[in-house]
């Protein structure tokens, strides 16, 4: 929806990312880590919803068996072919309407104000531009709604912090469908004009390919 000069960059960036092994082995790593204890936290996430939802980086549709009955709609977008396409089979599984689109995060072909809320779960890492996805997020949810979040998130550990801006600095996104260690999701929402009203702290990580993260999982409001 929102223009930016930084779009064709995007677009680029993400190019790059679509690879068909790393899509295939984030399938497994998405399906083990709801054996672990994410399925728990998808439920947390979508809890009383309702109304019209975009879910950004859908991935292969993990979180649709978790929309409560009251959402009217849900708008999903993946860039990712093979991700979009295992999604878009989940959402005839779906108990909500679902509809797939090809898009970007930082991109959406939706007007403005015209959701209710708006989810990012885990996908806020390894988008090209975090900061134009938070508000390409807030342009599309109307005054007053919601943007439901769980993503892991820079530590606050002094220490820990600097190892995620090493990693990500030698090349861990470039080896894990782009993935960022050290991005500081509460700070994004915050300059794009969300108040965070609700955010708990959890660790979590999927054994042995992935340790445990720092997370946060919460609401922020669009004000106005």
């Amino acid at each position: 929806m929102t223009d930016s000069p930084n779009l064709d960059l995007v677009r680029s960036i993400y190019a790059d990312f679509r690879h068909p092994v790393i899509s295939r082995l984030y399938v497994g790593q998405a399906k083990k880590a709801d054996t672990l204890g994410m399925a728990d936290r998808r439920r947390q996430l979508l809890a009383s919803l309702s109304g019209r939802v975009i879910e950004v980086g859908a991935g292969l549709g993990t979180n649709f068996a978790y929309y409560p009955p009251d959402v009217e709609e849900v708008v999903a977008v993946e860039p990712e072919p093979y991700l979009r396409n295992l999604a878009e089979r989940a959402a005839g599984d779906a108990q909500v309407r679902i509809t797939v689109l090809d898009a970007p995060a930082e991109e959406v072909p939706v007007e403005s104000d015209s959701f209710d809320a708006a989810v990012a779960s885990l996908v806020l890492c390894s988008v090209a531009d975090p900061a134009q996805a938070v508000r390409e997020l807030y342009s599309v949810i109307r005054p007053s709604g919601e943007l439901r979040f769980n993503e892991h998130v820079r530590s606050s550990s002094t220490r820990v912090a600097r190892v995620q801006d090493a990693a990500d600095r030698l090349g861990w996104p470039r080896v894990s469908g782009g993935c960022h260690l050290a991005r500081d999701t509460e700070a994004l929402m915050l300059a794009a004009g969300f108040q965070v009203e609700q955010l708990d702290r959890y660790s979590f990580g999927v054994p042995p390919l992935d340790p445990k993260k720092p997370h946060v999982i919460g609401v922020a409001r669009k004000l106005g």
